[in-house]
């Protein structure tokens, strides 16, 4: 078997078996397929598509091109939530202990962000001594004691992902849809889960920007996890404004601490209330929705989903007394109101422009080598559908930089208001099953 004939045989439009797939990623993770070969599959796939026999074959071979690994030690139904990225999405910091604190089980991967999107795992090293480095081992025995472990992704997982997402980032071949589905469910296969939630954002200031490959996404994703004997459900969501209040590192732990007691922004609690219930009921804790919807709530409001959260950070070497105090999290030294220059309704809050102004502001990296100011951010004061007046604080800088003038012009310029009455965005925009 030759790899320039596979290349040739789906650049024509026609299917891979599965053999041929399984023979790409195995020889390219033993680097016996160049990268520029597997770049002109990349292409191919981009343009010609894969139909759903190939895109599980795809996923199931990436999958298991590393580590898999096994969480059969966990008692009960393992359930994960997995977000295709946003802006101000701190959604497993509140969702995770909530769900744990009903009685799933979460032993959860997560990523770093890069760009205009936050990582989990930076949010959680916000927290002076937590350790995101655990081993496999660790994980379950910390999922057994308290039902809730968020830790790094350990290198020998899904190597081909790995590979194979270098190469897209840097030859234009990021947006193929097969290739997305694959990346994300390889990972989230080969972390041993039972059950999968997929939050598919769509927006400005997510991956996908129109409903319509938003909801090609999820339901291949869907079908990914249900061929693969995975019970796998998505919900779309919407990201064309940042999700809850605040974007950056300690500033979104804090925004976390005050949901899990109860006063978290309307937008976010909403996401984790929808999220966390069909998590329930896929963890097979509730009959279905509207009890499991009750129990979170009733978890919010005795405690329980924040005691769950304290546990996880004291079990994970962080120092509690940061999540029982937040005042005690360190401020920049330079903070500053962005005021409306008019009167009206906030008609739009670009999510991709905060994102970005909040990176460039020291809360998120440009490089994967870049060292993140975990203080550092943005805090909404307005969002979509809020009336200002003239003078009226639209939302708080906070930075260590200096001479950030550009940056707060653009930040800014995410805001545009109008004379007419706009509605709150709605969060939720559809859920796939």
């Amino acid at each position: 078997m030759r790899m320039v004939d596979l290349i040739c045989k789906k650049r024509d439009g026609h299917e891979l078996t599965d053999e041929e797939i399984r023979f790409w990623i195995s020889e390219y993770v033993k680097d016996s397929v160049p990268d520029y070969q597997s770049s002109a599959m990349n292409m191919a796939i981009l343009f010609r598509g894969m139909n759903k026999r190939e895109i599980a074959t795809l996923t199931d071979a990436m999958e298991h091109s590393g580590t898999v690994i096994d969480l059969s030690a966990i008692e009960g139904i393992k359930v994960d939530k997995h977000s295709t990225g946003g802006v101000g999405d701190k959604t497993t910091l509140v969702l995770a202990p909530m769900v744990a604190a009903v009685g799933a089980k979460v032993a959860k991967m997560s990523g770093r962000g890069l760009g205009h999107t936050g990582g989990t795992l930076d949010k959680l090293e916000s927290i002076p001594g937590l350790s995101i480095s655990k081993s496999e081992q660790e994980m379950i025995n910390q999922v057994n004691k308290i039902g809730l472990a968020v830790i790094g992704q350990t290198r020998s997982l899904v190597p081909a992902d790995k590979k194979l997402y270098a190469l897209r980032d840097v030859t234009g071949t990021v947006e193929s849809i097969p290739l997305i589905a694959s990346s994300v469910m390889s990972k989230k296969l080969a972390s041993g889960t039972d059950a999968i939630l997929l939050d598919v954002t769509v927006g400005n200031g997510a991956f996908m920007k129109n409903l319509e490959t938003a909801r090609e996404l999820s339901k291949t994703m869907v079908e990914i996890g249900k061929s693969l004997n995975r019970d796998t459900k998505a919900i779309i969501s919407d990201m064309n404004e940042p999700l809850g209040l605040a974007v950056g590192n300690s500033l979104e732990v804090k925004e976390a601490i005050m949901s899990l007691h109860g006063n978290g922004p309307d937008d976010l609690m909403e996401l984790c209330y929808s999220a966390g219930s069909i998590m329930l009921t896929q963890a097979k804790l509730c009959k279905n929705r509207d009890e499991a919807r009750k129990k979170l709530e009733e978890v919010i409001k005795n405690g329980e989903a924040f005691n769950k959260f304290l546990l996880m950070v004291k079990e994970q070497g962080g120092d509690i007394s940061y999540i029982e105090h937040p005042e005690k999290f360190e401020i920049s030294k330079n903070i500053i109101e962005i005021k409306s220059k008019q009167s009206g309704y906030v008609k739009k809050c670009e999510a991709l422009d905060i994102g970005v102004s909040a990176m460039k502001l020291g809360a998120g990296r440009e490089t994967i080598e870049d060292i993140i100011d975990m203080s550092a951010g943005i805090i909404l004061n307005k969002k979509v559908g809020s009336y200002v007046n003239i003078g009226d604080t639209l939302c708080t800088v906070y930075t260590n930089k200096d001479n950030v003038d550009d940056v707060l012009k653009d930040i800014e310029n995410a805001y545009e208001i109008t004379k007419e009455k706009i509605e709150p965005i709605k969060v939720i925009k559809e859920v796939i099953e």
